[in-house]
């Protein structure tokens, strides 16, 4: 069974050859990271890792029972019990639910272990698979976004806080249609 698990520099070699395996598949919805991004990958790499130190990011992969990574998944620009969720998966698993089960989880993790109350995450117009993962794991449309020069929308998670943590503070005056509002059931 995959495992999510916090990124590491033992995972690079897996990191990379799920890249590399899956670069054209990623291009067809986002931007190409260009040849820099391989060449450079270790660099790279650990600066993420640097950065993950910090606090203000946590980087996970889904490791398959073989040891190959089968996504990734990332909060990033941690503040103020905020986050930006970001997630690839693999071709060959695409459309199974991986990415939505692996989302849900991560929200979870969002909670119990970073201590996040609001989640958001962008996804292009064309990119129905993901509108549709954040669908399935509670989000709701909140903005639109501009990704790259693609139109795209914002989508928003609040998420229940844990008793001990008193609750979640609303963030923003709009309302966020179809999203998990704080004290409600986690999705």
């Amino acid at each position: 069974m995959p495992e999510l698990q916090r990124l590491h520099a033992g995972h690079a070699p897996a990191v990379l050859a799920f890249e590399l395996a899956n670069r054209t598949y990623f291009a067809a919805s986002v931007s190409d990271r260009g040849d820099d991004f391989f060449g450079q990958f270790t660099d790279r790499l650990n600066a993420l890792l640097a950065e993950q130190e910090t606090g203000l990011c946590a980087f996970y992969v889904l490791v398959a029972e073989d040891g190959s990574v089968l996504g990734r998944f990332n909060l990033v620009n941690i503040e103020d019990r905020t986050a930006e969720l970001g997630y690839r998966v693999a071709q060959h698993v695409a459309g199974r639910g991986v990415a939505t089960a692996t989302v849900r989880e991560l929200c979870q993790l969002a909670t119990e272990r970073h201590g996040l109350c609001t989640l958001r995450a962008a996804a292009a117009r064309e990119n129905a698979a993901s509108q549709k993962v954040l669908t399935k794991a509670g989000f709701g449309p909140a903005d639109p976004a501009d990704l790259g020069g693609k139109p795209g929308a914002w989508y928003q998670l609040n998420i229940q806080a844990p008793y001990w943590w008193g609750t979640c503070i609303q963030r923003s005056s709009t309302p966020v249609v179809g999203a998990a509002e704080p004290g409600s059931d986690f999705p």
